[in-house]
């Protein structure tokens, strides 16, 4: 029977395993009739059942330390999810590559294609590969909010008063079902964002807004297919890396490459303020998952 000092031990494991729901369930299970057994083992041997979970718990480690040692262990993705994880980016950046993103055929079916994958992987689980699919299923998003810009000066500002509260839910309630899970998925869902943001500035007329035109991503476009490349292989390196701090360095750093990789190819045209507004925005990317974890935990916690 579990006592309250194992119930408490294996919460703090289950808070601090950042894997796949059933993974993690069946890790629990294991670990929970591991304790059962070893407890029953103390008891047969003379201790009283207080003194057994004592000396069980104290044998095991301390449970973030347990909790580390199995993440690590379970946390680095097979060849097949790190080749799914990667999919998308690197679909867009053989469109771009290969300029089929001129075409509005290629381009419906690049995005039927992340929608649908992504609807199936959201009711299937959520697993690893899913999050780089939802931070492309937001390019679209972004991209419509933008081109409510060039609608008539009257019905632009009405249309955008009743999308951006619509935008702005679908991007929390990504990030919350994210960071529920870890707050680097995320970091994960956002990555794309400051790359596109860089684009978007570099296609614009002379860097002014709303100068954007067709003919400046045309000449763009091997760029913005080596950025999406880069994410792609960003992404790949997340999947298999075993340890959290280092796929939190991969993704911090991608994300400076990645701005730097845009100033560079632009010829210079969003100049230093920009580039620095970039790279801050793309740390503050980052870094705003983390703090909405402690806020959704805080409040999970609250509510139990």
């Amino acid at each position: 029977m579990e006592t309250l000092a194992t119930h408490a031990y294996l919460a703090i494991i289950r808070d601090n395993l950042r894997l796949e729901y059933a993974t993690k369930m069946e890790i629990l299970r294991e670990l929970r009739a591991h304790i059962e057994d070893k407890l029953e083992e103390l008891k047969q041997a003379g201790f009283s059942e207080e003194e057994a979970t004592r000396s069980c718990l104290k044998l095991l480690g301390s449970a973030k330390s347990v909790a580390r040692q199995i993440y690590e262990a379970h946390s680095q993705g097979t060849w097949r999810q790190t080749m799914l994880a990667a999919t998308p980016h690197l679909l867009f950046a053989l469109l771009f590559a290969l300029n089929w993103w001129q075409v509005p055929g290629w381009r419906l079916v690049a995005l039927a294609l992340i929608l649908i994958t992504a609807i199936y992987g959201w009711w299937h689980g959520k697993p690893t590969w899913l999050f780089p699919w939802l931070g492309c299923t937001l390019m679209p998003v972004v991209l419509a909010g933008v081109a409510l810009f060039y609608l008539p000066v009257g019905w632009s500002w009405i249309v955008i008063i009743l999308y951006i509260p619509l935008a702005l839910w679908l991007f929390c309630h990504l990030a919350v079902q994210a960071i529920r899970r870890d707050w680097l998925y995320g970091s994960l869902i956002l990555l794309p964002a400051p790359v596109i943001a860089g684009w978007f500035l570099a296609a614009t007329a002379e860097g002014r807004f709303p100068g954007f035109g067709f003919e400046n991503p045309h000449y763009f476009a091997p760029w913005i297919g080596l950025t999406f490349l880069v994410l792609g292989l960003t992404v790949g390196l997340f999947v298999r890396l075993r340890q959290r701090w280092l796929k939190g360095t991969v993704l911090f750093l991608s994300g400076v490459l990645t701005v730097a990789l845009v100033a560079f190819y632009n010829g210079g045209k969003l100049g230093l303020p920009t580039f620095l507004f970039l790279v801050l925005a793309s740390a503050g990317l980052f870094l705003a998952p983390a703090l909405l974890e402690r806020g959704v935990r805080h409040r999970e916690q609250r509510e139990v």
